[in-house]
């Protein structure tokens, strides 16, 4: 190497001569890139020659580069991640969205999230997308890559373990990439030494591993592991795609290990990592689908994020960059417009570029072929024009015989339907040689364009194109199967019962599908019976083998789907709603067109039967109707929202007025506002019947509920003491903006336990009310003025001015300033809320506070979070809560109280009859401060919210912690 850069002038002979005297490899290596950097084309010569060079030194240079914690590092990673890149994305570089500036990952952002939901860990990567319609949670937190692993606050440590969770095909391989490439060229993480990639398919192929071993396989010339293994300098371990790992991770019955030398099973290997028992000074980044990525606990896990989809903009832009001629991305934009499940599918940007791909194919092609318009029309194109078209030029296409597209079809179809059943999405070439498959015909146009062949320096896998492109190709298979074959095709290799005729085939799949838990096979019989649809056997009639169809099979097929949505439990389910989606790829849409006429045209009173809701649940997702506001009045009772309510619950803007609702449909309402998955922004209960009774269930879930930001209760009787409930749950909730209580008889109690809400909740901005006066006699003002509906926008600011100075946080206050603030509380009177969050008050300052609070009666909430309360601040507040009777609402988020800290405040606990909320999460805790907290229940029964989240207590000790304090103080809500 250095010969060939003398004899191009990069080098001369002096500088060769000093780079051979440098002893260590990373010394040679700082010498050799310092020196061809200063030279005109010099870091382009030695680049090229790296790339084309085989040698052992190069290698040793591509490898020290990803490792190299010298200046260089920058230069030779980024020579290392352009040929990993090209190397093993080559083939997707197209669907990264790389060529739109505005779309490519530099300009988006992750969404920081506290765990997982039921959605995400229970129901299928479509059926979440579908739901939730590619919207964004407006409070969630957004977390740009260079942050993925950095503190969040001053007082916070960085996370050991990182999840990143996304649905297949939303590009967490494309992040994981991107970060690297950024590390590489020093972007981002300085302060990161060492990063190790590795994908769970690499891993797949491991069977005894060391933790040593498992470095050395990332760098092979490191004869001592240790320097990545201690806490000298900061290491990233990535490991890439969990819902592609073959193994089991066991974490509640895994034997531990600690010694990086030790070789043990790699699923108990990676389960020790992510434990902290093995390299537990290591980074942890694991990306995942979110069904799979719950298989760890969440006490183990520091920080989640998620991959957020595609927006409507997004996918817009998108279709200008793809489409050159402007009128085709506007008829391609209309046409997804009206055909909302399209849409919903295309904010995932792998299906987005296959939609793209397609619809550019059929719009170029003479054939005048009308545009898909539902996803197996969409699938069956696809597979259609990579049969269809020509080699990529430069490439020789293998010699193929007549008919092999077919075979291959085939052959692909059953790899792809058993591999779904085995929740196996990555492939070896022996897997795809025991069902037949040349690897070389995954190479020809239909089967580069739905498998992808991946290498690396461990192994060779294949996968499909994307997991829809898999649940397809298992459909053809099963379809044209179910008409020729006698057993059980679930039943790959053992003998089942006799099952003949297509009908029992197709019921067995439906009833595989309905007792699936996770819903994996949801998209596989949407597919299944959209194959029926006249349309979609006639695009793949070259490719198929079934036959003639004279259309028994779709009418038989309609009617036993209708069947069951008829019959089933009292609730309706997401499993049971996919039904629906069947019917609508089946293109039998008789009753979703009647439904969804009857709810535009507001009909639907009193038809309502079980088939009908079945069918509401899925325009809920689907139907432009419900798509911003889902209007449903005077057509529902008890029962039909028992029904509904798990579909209900991801609706953006809900009316339910006029239904004659009483406190009952509350108490169903306020469990909905509760979900830790609810995305509902805005509802309007007016013209109901609830009294205060409904008004309590409701300010029960405001309690908790972090998305509701506007409530319309017009027109109801829930009287003073409900608008005091309501009062006593907004003191604490930070969400709601309106809230309209107009013509509810609240009288001069309810107005005036409203009005103190307007002293300490400073995001309520719109209120509407019916005593007035008696608010504006509470501020003593008599020219304080408001419209039906809002605040006059000038007289904000004499609300604002009563707590003006209430909150202080982000002001950077230290303990003497603190104390300062302290003296004075031992003579305010009027003071209601002090907010001190994120500042560096410390143990002393906490201290000075606490003594004040013993002579203070006037502040009912203190805003600790993030101030560096250690052992003794706590011990301190616990003293003062034995005397003070005042405070309400004490917050330590994000503090150190500890074990020690717990004892003294549940000991305060057992004396204090003020305090109603007290917020714990993130202190430390453990498992023996919780139990310490929770026996205090015993004799408290006044605190009506208590948080423990993020204190290592795992998941059945957060179960025996909750049960006791709802068993002591069952209307506490417990947040663990």
């Amino acid at each position: 190497m250095l010969t060939h850069l003398i004899k191009v002038d990069v080098l001369s002979l002096a500088e060769k001569i000093k780079i051979k005297e440098a002893s260590a490899l990373s010394d040679q290596v700082s010498a050799l890139i310092g020196a061809a950097s200063v030279k005109e084309k010099g870091s382009a010569v030695l680049l090229s020659f790296i790339k084309a060079s085989d040698s052992q030194a190069a290698q040793l240079i591509l490898h020290h580069g990803k490792m190299s914690v010298l200046p260089s590092r920058v230069y030779v990673g980024e020579i290392t991640f352009e040929l990993q890149y090209l190397f093993l994305s080559f083939v997707l570089i197209d669907r990264d969205f790389v060529s739109c500036p505005k779309l490519n990952i530099s300009s988006r952002t992750l969404l920081l999230v506290d765990g997982l939901s039921d959605l995400q860990q229970k129901e299928h990567d479509l059926m979440q997308v579908g739901v939730i319609q590619g919207r964004k949670p407006n409070h969630l937190r957004q977390l740009v890559l260079d942050k993925l692993l950095e503190p969040l606050t001053r007082v916070s440590l960085p996370p050991r373990v990182s999840l990143t969770v996304g649905v297949a095909g939303i590009g967490k391989t494309t992040w994981v990439r991107h970060f690297v490439r950024q590390w590489s060229q020093g972007a981002i993480c300085p302060d990161i030494s060492f990063v190790l990639p590795f994908t769970f398919c690499e891993l797949n192929l491991l069977d005894k591993m060391s933790a040593e071993r498992l470095v050395k396989i990332a760098f092979p010339h490191m004869v001592d592991a240790s320097l990545f293994l201690n806490s000298s300098c900061r290491t990233l371990l990535i490991f890439d795609g969990l819902d592609e790992f073959n193994g089991t991770l066991n974490f509640s019955d895994v034997a531990p290990c600690s010694d990086p030398k030790k070789e043990v099973p790699i699923d108990e290997l990676i389960t020790n990592i992510i434990r902290g028992n093995l390299l537990p000074d290591v980074a942890v980044w694991v990306t995942s689908r979110p069904g799979v990525a719950s298989l760890i606990p969440g006490g183990l896990v520091d920080r989640v994020t998620e991959i957020p989809g595609l927006s409507s903009t997004d996918i817009q832009l998108f279709l200008k960059h793809h489409f050159s001629e402007r009128e085709v991305d506007k008829k391609i934009w209309a046409h997804l417009e009206s055909h909302k499940m399209l849409m919903v599918m295309c904010s995932i940007p792998c299906i987005c570029w296959i939609l793209a791909e397609t619809l550019t194919y059929i719009i170029q092609s003479e054939t005048h072929e009308s545009l898909p318009k539902t996803c197996t029309e969409l699938y069956a194109q696809f597979c259609s024009m990579k049969a269809e078209i020509g080699e990529p030029r430069g490439r020789e296409p293998p010699k193929m015989e007549h008919g092999s597209n077919r075979k291959l079809l085939g052959n692909l179809g059953r790899l792809a339907f058993y591999g779904l059943l085995k929740r196996k999405y990555t492939f070896s070439e022996q897997d795809l040689k025991a069902y037949g498959i040349d690897s070389l015909l995954t190479q020809c146009s239909l089967g580069a364009g739905v498998v992808v062949r991946e290498e690396s320096f461990i192994h060779t896998t294949y996968r499909f194109t994307h997991l829809t492109i898999q649940e397809f190709l298992a459909a053809t298979f099963y379809h044209a199967s179910s008409k020729r074959a006698i057993f059980d095709l679930f039943s790959e290799n053992t003998m089942s019962w006799p099952k003949i005729g297509f009908q029992n085939h197709f019921k067995c799949a439906f009833q595989h599908s309905q007792q699936a838990e996770d819903g994996h096979l949801d998209v596989f019989v949407r597919f299944l019976a959209g194959l029926l649809s006249p349309v979609t056997l006639k695009t793949l009639a070259g490719l198929l083998a079934v036959g003639k169809d004279d259309g028994n099979h779709k009418t038989w097929a309609s009617g036993f789907l209708q069947g069951i949505l008829g019959s089933g439990g009292a609730v309706v389910s997401l499993r049971t709603v996919n039904l629906a989606y069947c019917l609508q790829e089946l293109q039998h849409s008789e009753l979703l067109r009647s439904v969804e006429e009857d709810l535009r045209l507001g009909s639907l009173t009193g038809k309502l039967t079980r088939a009908h809701c079945v069918v509401l649940g899925y325009l809920l997702h689907v139907s432009a109707e419900c798509s911003k506001e889902t209007n449903l009045p005077g057509c529902l009772n008890y029962s039909t929202v028992k029904c509904l309510l798990p579909q209900l619950l991801y609706c953006s803007h809900l009316r339910l007025e006029s239904n004659n609702f009483k406190d009952d449909v509350m108490e169903l309402l306020g469990s909905l506002l509760s979900a830790k998955d609810c995305q509902i922004q805005k509802m309007s209960l007016a013209e109901n019947a609830i009294s205060n009774k409904g008004a309590k269930a409701l300010s029960r879930a405001l309690l908790v509920n972090r998305t509701l930001t506007s409530l319309n209760l017009r027109n109801n009787n829930i009287g003073s003491k409900g608008a005091r409930f309501l009062a006593e749950a907004l003191k604490m909730n930070q969400a709601l903006v309106s809230l309209n209580l107009q013509s509810n008889g609240i009288d001069e109690a309810g107005a005036e336990a409203l009005a103190e809400v307007l002293q300490c909740n400073r995001k309520l901005a719109s209120s509407e009310e019916t005593q007035w006066s008696k608010i504006m006699f509470f501020f003593n003002l008599t020219t304080l003025c408001w419209k039906e509906g809002d605040f006059i926008t000038d007289k904000m600011s004499v609300i604002s001015d009563a707590s003006l100075f209430n909150s202080l946080q982000w002001n950077f206050i230290k303990s003497s300033a603190t104390k300062a603030l302290a003296h004075s509380l031992h003579f305010n009177t009027t003071m209601e809320l002090l907010d001190l969050q994120e500042n560096a008050v410390g143990n002393e300052g906490v201290t000075f506070l606490a003594d004040a609070l013993k002579a203070n009666t006037s502040l009912r909430t203190l805003c600790l979070q993030g101030v560096s309360v250690g052992t003794g601040g706590a011990i301190a507040l616990a003293e003062a809560l034995m005397s003070n009777q005042t405070l309400q609402t004490l917050d330590l988020r994000g503090n150190s109280v500890g074990m020690e800290g717990a004892k003294a405040l549940a000991n305060a606990l057992k004396t204090n009859r003020s305090l109603k909320s007290l917020n714990l999460q993130e202190n430390s805790l453990g498992m023996d401060g919780a139990i310490f907290i929770a026996t205090a229940f015993k004799e408290n029964h006044q605190l009506t919210y208590i948080n423990l989240q993020g204190n290592g207590i795992g998941e059945s000790g957060a179960k025996v912690i909750s049960d006791t304090i709802r068993g002591n103080t069952p209307g506490c809500v417990v947040d663990i």
